[in-house]
């Protein structure tokens, strides 16, 4: 590890116990005239980590000092070094993926493969692969386990091999839990140790996870965020995150939450208050005597959904609050003594008698205004109060009538149903029928609260003699087997059993598009009619076409709305006014009969959870199940690729890589593949959910030997580039302008001809024709998912021209090489007269390219038409001019270690 310079004199010491650690003093700058101590927390914990990696090469005194004129001039660019990082098994295979090609570049190079390592520590939790296909019955578990392990074996095998071959590598295994619950009861630490230099240094706990909800953690006060899967590897391979210091909203809570009201309604109000503000590339950290009595797990919740708001973080400090939760969850008391001296050391804790930190701007909510909401048809940030959500339905039923499916047709006419017979019990399917209720998801799932208030609803459900409707597909995915520990010693598991909420397996499933299939009766309703039917989760998505897709309207809502609908089993209904059914005894029964008191909930709350609980579930987490002990993978430092594999392919990053950065150049004569509208997500570009059988995917896998009923998930699969390029851009909600059907299909041009997205980008590959992609605001939204970068690259695609892009996916694009152009503020597609149709010169790139450059766009159209106009390239800092310049991240970061091979030894 470089020297560190101190140039600002703050290294000391601090004892704690028997213990002396080192740390770089924040109040030592204090004592120095900085007023660091009226600044946010979270940009004191980026200041500390600036100061504590000055080496003179990446963070230099002159990076700090700018840093500490906060507000003062232009953004600045910022190393920044996290502590740990963390990955789900969806984006964490692509990421070992590409260190198994890198260790076998090097071989083929002539170095030492087994000096490629992540040199920060790398912990991947398998919760990404789980799918809904049994439910509503007591062997539910058994069978989804047995049904994962039976498709991902081969990836389970490669993950396994990882854990053994690579050093500074753990993998939480299947039926563990959901990557973000498993951070928050055991894998955060809030103060991190390691020995440098003969002496033990304590530092804050920060991490980068290869998911959008990384920022759970915030909630315990750990400064960290999603990023790609590209840049992660690129952090676990040393090198330094480069960002601008943000600005930072501040968020003040007052009050307190009103009886009946949770923490889901509390965080998809503030998501509501956020979007509106405007917070995308910024810090929210919320204060406010709020704080004092919120658990740690409302602020995860409220942290959880940071990606949904548009915020890089959702902080919260750590205080008293924090301290319980980590004594409350099993952690190692010197550990927890530890957190609590630096923090107060640092002047990093939060009391009542703190000074209010001075913000870029502020917002302020009062708890107690805060009613029950859910969100939807499409978006989580619309949200709607629960007393509306009929009349929302309404309004927003008569607007899905209006729009054509992928063959052109219209969904059939208001009133029209079908009757279903599923196992004896027969009911009605139509417009606005529930055909989905899941109990998933870490938002929601890590806190006991809402999930114990669901579990009483069903209790007094079964009592009154209630059931789910027959075509409710319903479930439970518990972040943890915690989870499972107290719903079963409050007696509340078997009432939620009752309802057909069994556990179906410990991952994030519906939240992520793993619902599984409808069942048939029901999806054959849906498909005949091109009915408008709808999925009720307690996610943080719900994007068109990402649960389901044959679900267009899709809700957030907190767990007990959950079974409410379940029990309702329809969204034109009020669930304020109308009943939800009749009871047993013939009397309507309604929620307000169910739901129980705050206290009630509290009650049930102390009494289950207990910490002993997360203490016995963490003793052995990275052990497995019979199924995880079970697989022998061979023991070696190079990874055995099977040619024949649909599911670990060795990638072609590195194919041809020249030495050193590339010259860049302008584009020429580029052609658009697509021409999109608004908030296109990451679902709508990356390959997600189910592998359809006559896409160039599905395809790809016959012509391979893979039967449908064997696809898996394209999520499963992203360890193929051949299977994940096929299905880029091939989502059947998507929308192109060049084409009027809807679904990953284009045209060719100049002769017009209509094809797949695939087809159409190999056809243009072979003439040579560069491409590029147009579209309109929040381009890129969505879940962190580096496909969407990765796939667009394979495809030729070499910019893409928006009006706006998601923080992540814009950093993606650049790490995968491709140019995030923005137009002019107020200009678009539509105001410039653009077809798609032109060929598109894009000027100003080759030469002295710099940061935020603005570039020249010439686009033709066929009848000779030019239109010229500006665009800024989204490539924010110097050093994602070099990735650009070397084709990406990865090729920037795979020189770097060939010039530094003794430091990865």
């Amino acid at each position: 590890m470089p020297k560190n310079l101190d140039s600002f004199q703050t290294k000391t010491t601090l004892a704690v116990g028997k213990k002396t650690y080192e740390l770089f003093s924040l109040p030592a700058l204090a004592k120095k005239g900085f007023p660091v101590d009226r600044w946010p927390f979270s940009l004191r914990l980026l200041l500390e980590n600036l100061l504590r990696h000055e080496d003179g090469r990446f963070v230099k005194k002159e990076d700090i000092s700018a840093v500490l004129k906060r507000g003062k001039g232009e953004p600045q660019e910022v190393f920044l070094m996290p502590a740990r990082v963390i990955m789900q098994d969806f984006t964490g295979v692509p990421g070992v993926v590409d260190l198994a090609t890198i260790r076998d570049t090097k071989k083929m190079l002539g170095a030492d493969p087994a000096q490629i390592n992540p040199l920060l520590p790398v912990d991947l939790v398998v919760d990404h692969s789980v799918q809904v296909d049994a439910y509503g019955c007591a062997d539910a578990l058994r069978i989804n386990t047995e049904l994962e392990y039976e498709r991902n074996r081969e990836r389970y095998l490669f993950l396994k091999w990882g854990q053994k071959a690579f050093r500074n590598f753990r993998v939480v295994p299947p039926e563990t839990g959901i990557i973000h619950q498993v951070n928050l009861e055991y894998l955060a630490k809030v103060v991190w140790t390691r020995e440098v230099d003969g002496a033990v240094q304590a530092f804050p706990d920060s991490l980068v996870g290869t998911d959008s909800h990384t920022t759970m953690i915030n909630g315990l006060g750990v400064m960290g965020w999603g990023v790609g899967g590209i840049e992660a590897e690129a952090a676990m391979l040393g090198q330094p995150m480069t960002m601008l210091v943000p600005e930072v909203v501040g968020f003040r809570l007052k009050g307190a939450l009103a009886e009946g009201v949770t923490a889901t309604d509390a965080v998809l109000t503030v998501t509501q208050m956020l979007r509106k503000k405007g917070v995308v590339d910024k810090f929210v950290e919320f204060y406010g005597p709020g704080l004092s009595a919120m658990p740690v797990a409302d602020r995860a919740t409220l942290a959880n959904m940071a990606p949904e708001y548009g915020a890089t973080m959702g902080f919260f400090p750590v205080d008293d609050r924090t301290i319980e939760y980590l004594r409350f969850t099993g952690r190692d008391a010197a550990e927890i003594a530890l957190v609590e001296a630096y923090c107060k050391a640092q002047g990093l804790f939060r009391t009542d008698k703190s000074p209010e930190p001075e913000f870029s701007d502020t917002l302020e909510l009062d708890l107690g205004d805060v009613v029950p909401s859910i969100a939807g048809p499409k978006r989580p940030q619309d949200r709607i109060a629960l007393g509306d959500a009929k009349a929302s339905w309404e309004r927003s039923l008569s607007d899905f009538l209006k729009e054509k499916d992928k063959k052109g047709d219209y969904p059939a006419p208001l009133g029209t149903k079908v009757t279903v017979d599923l196992a004896g019990k027969t009911g009605q399917v139509g417009h606005g029928s529930v055909v989905i209720a899941a109990i998933t998801s870490c938002t929601n799932t890590s806190n006991p609260d809402v999930l114990v208030c669901a579990g009483l609803i069903a209790k007094k459900a079964v009592e009154k003699g209630l059931a789910a409707k027959p075509w409710v597909k319903t479930s439970l995915s518990p972040g943890s087997k915690v989870v499972t520990d107290y719903l079963e010693a409050a007696g509340l598991q078997e009432h939620l059993d009752a309802l057909g909420f069994q556990n179906v397996g410990y991952g994030c499933t519906t939240c992520i598009g793993n619902s599984g299939p409808l069942p048939e009766p029901v999806a054959q309703a849906v498909s005949s009619k091109n009915l408008v039917v709808a999925s009720v989760l307690s996610g943080n998505r719900n994007f068109e076409g990402r649960v389901n897709p044959l679900v267009k309207a899709n809700f957030l809502a907190s767990p007990p709305l959950v079974v409410a609908y379940a029990l309702a089993g329809r969204m034109d209904v009020d669930l304020a006014k109308e009943p939800l059914g009749k009871g047993a005894d013939g009397k309507a029964v309604y929620l307000k009969d169910l739901w129980p008191s705050n206290r009630e909930v509290a009650a049930a709350v102390k009494k289950a959870l207990t910490p002993k609980m997360f203490s016995k579930r963490y003793a052995n987490v990275f052990a497995g199940d019979k199924h995880w002990k079970a697989l022998k993978p061979p023991a070696s430092e190079l990874y055995a690729w099977d040619k024949d594999s649909t599911y670990v392919r060795m990638p072609p990053y590195f194919k041809d890589m020249a030495p050193g950065p590339r010259p860049l150049a302008d584009i020429k004569s580029a052609r658009a593949l697509l021409v999109l509208g608004d908030s296109v997500t990451t679902d709508h570009i990356s390959p997600a959910g189910n592998i359809p059988k006559d896409g160039p995917a599905g395809l790809y896998l016959q012509e391979h030997g893979v039967a449908p009923k064997d696809f898996n998930s394209f999520g499963s699969r992203r360890g193929n580039h051949e299977v994940m390029m096929r299905g880029t851009f091939a989502n059947i909600r998507l929308r192109n302008a060049l084409v009027e059907a809807a679904g990953g299909v284009t045209v060719h041009l100049p002769e017009k001809r209509q094809l797949s997205v695939f087809e159409a980008s190999e056809l243009y590959r072979k003439e040579g024709v560069p491409l590029i992609v147009l579209a309109g605001k929040e381009y890129g939204c969505g879940s962190s998912r580096d496909w969407a970068a990765k796939g667009p690259s394979l495809l030729g695609i070499v910019a893409v021209i928006a009006e706006s892009f998601e923080r992540i996916h814009r950093s993606n694009l650049v790490g995968m090489g491709i140019l995030p152009l923005v137009f002019a503020q107020g200009e678009s597609v539509k105001s410039l007269g653009l077809t798609g149709g032109e060929t598109f010169d894009i000027a100003g790139i080759a030469g002295s390219f710099k940061p935020r450059q603005e570039l020249t766009v010439t686009a033709r159209a066929e009848d000779g038409k030019t239109v010229r106009f500006k665009a800024t390239a989204r490539v924010n800092t110097p050093i994602e001019i070099d990735y650009c310049r070397h084709g990406g991240i990865l090729p920037y970061v795979f020189e770097q270690l060939s010039k530094k091979t003794a430091q990865v030894a």
